[in-house]
């Protein structure tokens, strides 16, 4: 993909040029990105930790990770909206650490997940050097891949349900605020219930006299040597390579296309890559082009001029630098609340998400049998041979796909 020019000429009719956008000062651009920032950060930080811990990470090493990729994305954002002139978001890959939530432990623990990040950052620099790889992602069809997506945040979005029963006097009224927002403002909805949630932790905390690790806040980088098998490269590198391409870089691009910017891809894939192999050993598991928080900063309402947009997008990347300084503040507030209430967060963030792989995925009739055996396998999370049901999922759909076509 090359890169053009990024935004339109100006609009002309037969009466002569259009005016100009009218002058904006820095405080819209800035406001918008700050905005952006907090939204992106609030609403799926849960899902990040949730997938890290999952995979092995403890504590101090899921707030290194946290603290890993919002320092990544930032500085990536940073250099690469300067120096193109756009509204280029990036963000770390939450259907990434969706997977990983539903992959659970892994054989070599916490450092072959290490080794599964470094991969995947590998692949994606690849991608952007060698347009062969990129075009053997794009070749599995978009059915099964959100299939495969549907199938791993099942389970996640089922979390608030089984939360009700263990602490229902916290998670209830998560859910209650959550549903209210969806009905009245549906973008602060997941930042409402994260409020919520810290709320009713911080209520119980006190009122159960919980312990409060003081010295456990300071931010600090936990880095683990990688460690590297033959089943985490399959049950993880790949599919957690394969979901950030097809749910967030190739979306991204399309997003960032609709308002005229194309972006220059070499050069994403290369920061986003490099990007991933220097959070890895931090614990950072992925970070990728912002898809759906890509439109709060390239669109109109973060500034009338196109070419003063990128100014959001830089903004984005400096509130991630303030919001790493308290990922360890986070974790530490997190590990003493009542049980379920992360996943609670985690799993209404995630409905929205699931609501559209599962439309995705059953939208063409063509492809509808091979995605549901995709969905199924992927919900069951039960893998085989040491490696996870999300790399049993894909082969399987598309070896269905494949049998029943040559059946037609």
């Amino acid at each position: 993909m090359s890169n053009v020019s990024a935004t339109r000429a100006p609009a002309t009719t037969a009466s002569g040029p259009q005016p100009a956008a009218p002058r904006v000062g820095l405080v819209q651009p800035i406001s918008a990105g700050a905005v952006a920032a907090l939204v992106g950060f609030t609403s799926s930080f849960a899902v990040v930790l949730t997938g890290l811990t999952a995979v092995g990470a403890d504590a101090r090493q899921a707030a290194s990770g946290l603290l890993a990729l919002c320092a990544t994305q930032a500085i990536g954002m940073m250099l690469l909206s300067y120096r193109y002139r756009m509204p280029i978001t990036l963000a770390w890959s939450t259907p990434g650490a969706a997977l990983l939530a539903s992959t659970g432990a892994v054989a070599g623990g916490w450092p072959a997940a290490i080794g599964a990040f470094l991969l995947t950052g590998v692949l994606i620099v690849i991608t952007g050097l060698w347009q062969r790889l990129g075009d053997l992602v794009a070749a599995i069809p978009v059915e099964i891949a959100q299939a495969m997506l549907a199938g791993v945040l099942l389970p996640l979005c089922l979390a608030p349900v089984r939360a009700v029963q263990t602490s229902p006097a916290v998670v209830v009224p998560v859910i209650l605020v959550w549903l209210a927002l969806q009905r009245y403002a549906a973008r602060w909805a997941v930042i409402a219930a994260f409020v919520t949630a810290a709320v009713g932790a911080g209520i119980s905390i006190v009122v159960q006299h919980r312990p409060l690790n003081v010295g456990a806040m300071v931010p600090a980088v936990e880095l683990t040597l990688p460690h590297w098998n033959w089943q985490t490269m399959l049950g993880v590198a790949f599919p957690l390579y394969i979901v950030t391409m097809a749910s967030q870089n190739i979306p991204g691009t399309a997003v960032l296309k609709s308002f005229d910017y194309q972006v220059p891809w070499r050069a994403a894939m290369t920061v986003t890559g490099l990007g991933t192999l220097l959070g890895a050993p931090a614990g950072g598991h992925t970070i990728n082009l912002a898809a759906i928080s890509a439109a709060l900063s390239a669109a109109p309402a973060a500034h009338p001029d196109p070419k003063r947009r990128w100014i959001a997008a830089f903004t984005v990347g400096v509130t991630y630098l303030l919001l790493a300084l308290g990922s360890a503040a986070l974790v530490t507030l997190v590990a003493t609340a009542p049980a379920g209430t992360l996943e609670t967060v985690a799993g209404l963030a995630l409905l929205a998400t699931l609501g559209a792989a599962l439309s995705g995925a059953l939208r063409s009739a063509e492809h509808r049998e091979a995605s549901v055996v995709t969905f199924a396998i992927a919900a069951s999370s039960v893998g085989f041979a040491g490696i996870g049901a999300a790399f049993w999922a894909l082969l399987a759909g598309l070896v269905v796909r494949k049998v029943l076509r040559q059946t037609v």
